[in-house]
């Protein structure tokens, strides 16, 4: 019971968690449109006076949700995050470690340990499931998204080669979660001017697969596009 009592919470908080994405990249879609301030530009014009092209109290409460919404994702995702280990570890341990009748335990652990490895397993089934390559139960832990696209230019290279305003990077290349992903993306990138970079990006809940290629074009940088830790 308890396996399956962890299953079903983490089925909750996936869907919790894509709720939050949802309205996560509503407001980012707002704060970005044409005209808009971004997720961080100026409310005041160059003489020091509120813009009077913007809601300033509607982007303000839209920045301010956001941030609620990042914690709250954070939080989230690591509570998913550490069901799906236990969960995982469950799946691997051996059925019946405990000599035959050593105790009433072991009569109870051997009865639930198959019952809690198919939980394990299916709950690790019902998060890859969205992406028919991912077959390993170590892609499944690791495929924590941990940036995300927060802005991007119209006809520059992120945007022409598919990656989308909230997208959510699994994976870049070679670099996935850790420490130091800012300048390991940034050095990924100058490494591969000219030449395909494979992205694996969360959206809207699905897994889905890119390649961009870093180039020159009429805007700033070889990308065109912004991305936030989260």
């Amino acid at each position: 019971m308890v396996g399956a009592n962890m299953k079903a919470e983490t089925l909750k908080l996936m869907e919790k968690r894509s709720e939050i994405e949802a309205e996560m990249n509503a407001i980012i879609e707002r704060l970005c449109q044409p005209g808009a301030p971004g997720l961080s530009g100026n409310l005041v014009d160059s003489e020091g006076f509120p813009r009077s092209d913007i809601d300033i109290p509607v982007v303000r409460a839209d920045r301010r949700r956001l941030a609620e919404l990042k914690v709250d994702h954070n939080d989230i995702t690591d509570k998913i995050n550490a069901n799906i280990q236990v969960l995982h570890s469950a799946r691997l341990a051996p059925t019946s470690s405990s000599p035959e009748g050593s105790g009433v335990n072991a009569g109870v652990n051997d009865q639930n340990a198959p019952v809690i490895n198919a939980v394990a397993s299916a709950s690790l089934q019902d998060i890859v499931s969205r992406d028919s390559s991912s077959s390993n139960d170590m892609d499944v832990i690791s495929s924590i998204p941990f940036a995300m696209v927060d802005e991007i230019a119209d006809a520059s290279p992120a945007a022409e080669d598919g990656l989308q305003l909230g997208d959510q990077i699994v994976k870049f290349g070679n670099v996935k979660a850790g420490d130091n992903v800012l300048q390991k993306l940034a050095s990924e990138v100058q490494a591969n001017q000219g030449h395909g970079i494979a992205i694996l990006v969360l959206r809207q809940g699905a897994l889905v697969n890119i390649t961009v290629t870093p180039r020159a074009w009429q805007g700033r940088g070889v990308l065109g596009c912004h991305f936030r830790i989260i």
